[in-house]
């Protein structure tokens, strides 16, 4: 039975229920490698919180319920919602065009702040964090937006990029007058109750976890340094614990006076040709949609250098999942986890999109080509049994395994486990293969190996 604010876990008292999902957060931490980690469910009406571990391996420091979680991409939601302010209120319209606030873009004219917030744009992933750590803005933009770097015409695909957001986070400056950070501060953080925190602040307001790294040789769990570029920070600089996501969660169904719940709807609306393929079933603005029993989800996922958080909200009934985690390993026991969720409240939390049947898988030589993102090259190639093989920028080569459909699965070489990765593309005019997408970004064909 699903949480709905009329009947919260089939009746259970809260108490229990509590101590139940406290012990499964312990066990699967300890099983996961995982130093540090939070769960905050929202029932529609009430809202359970536990927490586990350390946020430092090195130093002890307890893991708290205020303890804010380097948190990765989820930081795009909040940006997104903060330009949904912005265009409620008036200040920008979604569906102009980039250019016109940003010179940039004049080279790329039919780009929309909509195509941006939804990952249509047609952009490149942008530059790795190391290779962006000493740019500008302007320098970062003029660099990815170029027509020879456009991966396809905005509205027609999705390729998600880091670079929208970067220019998302320009654009607010741009209409606010305030840097990305005072802008996230003032529009949406401190309405919504939540201390802000972000990567770079020199003296955090509060306490903070550290991300850590599995050393497979010695068996030890280290802290990992976060490497985020500055001018990536629209992207990924946002730290915030499992309870600050419940909040946003609920912001963006609906259920907050910060933001209107038109706004809020508009974020959750699916966007023509926002296929994300193995990231989610759709896309709204800012917004993972997900299809469960018949439901729709929204959220976001994000991984920081050694973190991995996770959020999910139903708009109909209000309940909202949140988790966050301080290693790598924090993905596997986000997913443990969800699994004993609907064992031991009802609650069904859609972690994947929905898989369909794709038939038996088929031979693809005419996949076999180099496709470009940006500065990473995919190299698909066939080996001796016919067999495509993915690698890129030159790393080991992974199977793939391709079905009628042309979405492709990625096969784990040492356990032969098929994960979904994405699907390869043909031209509607010539009908050839000339873009392949691999766990949301796409790439397109360059050659031939």
């Amino acid at each position: 039975m699903l949480y709905t604010a009329a009947a919260p876990a089939a009746d259970r008292p809260l108490s229990p229920l509590r101590q139940e999902l406290q012990s499964r957060l312990d066990s699967l931490a300890r099983v996961h490698r995982v130093p540090g980690a939070q769960l905050a469910v929202h029932t529609g009406t009430h809202t359970l919180s536990v927490h586990t571990g350390t946020a430092d391996a090195l130093t002890g420091t307890p893991f708290t319920a205020d303890t804010a979680v380097p948190l990765g991409s989820v930081t795009k939601l909040g940006t997104a919602a903060a330009v949904l302010l912005l265009a409620d209120d008036g200040d920008l319209d979604l569906d102009e065009p980039a250019a016109e606030l940003l010179p940039e873009f004049r080279l790329l004219p039919e780009v929309t702040v909509r195509h941006l917030l939804s990952h249509t744009a047609g952009l490149p992933t942008g530059p790795d964090s190391d290779s962006a750590a000493g740019t500008t803005t302007t320098r970062y933009l003029s660099a990815v937006c170029t027509a020879q770097s456009a991966l396809f015409p905005p509205g027609t695909g999705f390729s998600y990029s880091n670079a929208g957001y970067v220019a998302v986070g320009r654009i607010m400056s741009e209409v606010t007058g305030m840097t990305w950070q005072e802008a996230l501060r003032a529009l949406l953080l401190e309405p919504l109750g939540i201390v802000p925190a972000l990567l770079g602040d020199a003296t955090p307001a509060r306490p903070v976890a550290t991300g850590h790294a599995l050393n497979t040789a010695t068996g030890l769990v280290r802290p990992a340094h976060q490497n985020l570029a500055p001018v990536e920070a629209p992207a990924g600089a946002l730290l915030a614990s499992a309870e600050d996501l419940v909040t946003l969660g609920r912001a963006v169904t609906g259920r907050s006076t910060v933001l209107p719940a038109s706004a809020a709807a508009r974020m959750r609306r699916s966007e023509p040709a926002a296929d994300p393929g193995a990231l989610a079933d759709s896309w709204g603005l800012g917004l993972a949609l997900f299809q469960q029993d018949g439901r729709v989800w929204c959220g976001h996922d994000g991984n920081a250098q050694g973190t991995s958080c996770h959020l999910r909200a139903e708009p109909d009934s209000g309940v909202v999942v949140a988790f966050t985690g301080n290693a790598g390993g924090a993905t596997a026991l986000w997913r443990d986890l969800a699994a004993d969720l609907t064992r031991l409240t009802g609650i069904r939390v859609p972690t994947s999109p929905v898989t369909a049947r794709r038939g038996r898988a088929v031979p693809l030589p005419e996949c076999a080509g180099t496709y470009r993102n940006g500065g990473a090259e995919y190299a698909v190639k066939l080996d001796g049994a016919g067999t495509p093989t993915l690698s890129v920028d030159g790393d080991c080569p992974i199977p793939l395994v391709c079905y009628p459909d042309l979405s492709c699965d990625l096969v784990d070489p040492a356990t032969g486990r098929h994960e979904p990765g994405g699907r390869f593309h043909r031209d509607p005019a010539t009908g050839t293969i000339d873009r392949l997408q691999i766990s949301g970004r796409t790439a397109r064909r360059t050659g031939t190996v």
